[in-house]
């Protein structure tokens, strides 16, 4: 648990902290407890001047003035900034039991084999901030399993419109539709790893020591060695032309590729659990005069209107860099197997 409180003094709908160009931002300001009451300290140590520049001031109304201006004052402000408290996520994290592959995993995008077949879909996805928004205009759901080398995750999302361009690795690929993965193995909040692909299968991984609240400093250069992942689509690329009807991803990611120079890689066994959950950023959309997908804009600004972001554990604010609130994958020795019916 930590003493440092995070003010948002503009939402910034951008939960992978991350902008065009390789540059990246905060959502957020940090600071800790002391810092911040001494923020407010100076703001209201302004009020006495003020009001006896304004001959308001006496000593008889002293207490009764500097009081009742002070909560004008915090009504006006405390709208504005935003203090998401430490372990107040939208809802309790949610958890998967994550069983072992009984034969070879192909990942070829298809979900074939039997093991797939065997383990349970994680509920639909919700919104990023949970129950303070609707519910998600299109359905995603996850399914995992793993054996001694590999994680697998199948992903299958419904999608009326699937377009994707950026097809060069490492690009943002978050400024259009994609799907992403946070792990924290051990679970400290620090050394964590993302990893985002697009319906082209395009690829943009990082390695982070710390939240970029607390002035982590992302390192792209870092890559999922070994990573294995395959795309198939149910409709048409890049056509708006039609209706489309889902993407399904299909991801091995190797245990020993999540670690730096300075970070052990993780092994789970049976009992393991690790902090883990996936985001799925969503575009509304329109189209040019040569029928290319874009980004929607707002039609007086030309600003790009905010995404959706749908995630399978609830964060409660729009910033999946809160590795506390994440879900728990909690890893089995049992081998995939259907549920009997009761």
């Amino acid at each position: 648990m930590t003493d440092n409180v995070s003010i948002n003094i503009v939402p910034v709908q951008d939960p992978s902290g991350q902008l065009a160009g390789g540059l990246f931002k905060k959502g957020s300001f940090s600071f800790t407890g002391p810092e911040l009451g001494g923020i407010f300290r100076a703001i209201f140590s302004l009020v006495p001047p003020i009001l006896k520049n304004l001959n308001l001031l006496s000593e008889k109304t002293c207490f009764c003035s500097i009081a009742a201006l002070s909560l004008h004052f915090a009504a006006f402000i405390l709208p504005v900034l935003t203090i998401p408290a430490y372990g107040q996520a939208a809802d309790p994290p949610k958890s998967y039991n994550c069983y072992q592959t009984s034969k070879k995993i192909i990942i070829d995008g298809k979900l074939s084999e039997s093991d797939w077949k065997k383990v349970e879909w994680t509920p639909r996805f919700v919104d990023i901030e949970g129950d303070k928004k609707p519910l998600p205009l299109q359905n995603t759901q996850v399914k995992m399993l793993w054996d001694n080398d590999y994680l697998y995750i199948a992903a299958v999302m419904e999608e009326e419109h699937i377009w994707a361009y950026q097809d060069k690795k490492d690009q943002v690929v978050f400024l259009e539709n994609d799907f992403e993965v946070f792990i924290d193995p051990d679970g400290d909040t620090d050394n964590y790893y993302e990893l985002e692909i697009n319906a082209i299968n395009n690829s943009f991984d990082l390695f982070l020591p710390k939240p970029y609240r607390k002035g982590g400093k992302p390192d792209i250069k870092w890559n999922i060695e070994g990573l294995k992942s395959a795309v198939s689509i149910e409709g048409t690329l890049n056509n708006a032309a039609d209706t489309d009807k889902q993407w399904t991803l299909e991801i091995a990611i190797p245990f020993k590729s999540l670690s730096t120079g300075q970070v052990a890689a993780v092994m789970p066994q049976d009992g393991t659990s690790w902090r883990i959950n996936f985001s799925r950023v969503n575009w509304r959309h329109e189209t040019d005069k040569d029928g290319r997908y874009m980004r929607s804009r707002n039609a007086e600004t030309n600003k790009v209107l905010p995404e959706y972001n749908w995630v399978w554990s609830p964060q409660g604010i729009i910033n999946m860099h809160y590795p506390e609130y994440w879900g728990y994958l909690h890893f089995k020795a049992e081998k995939a197997r259907r549920k009997k019916l009761r």
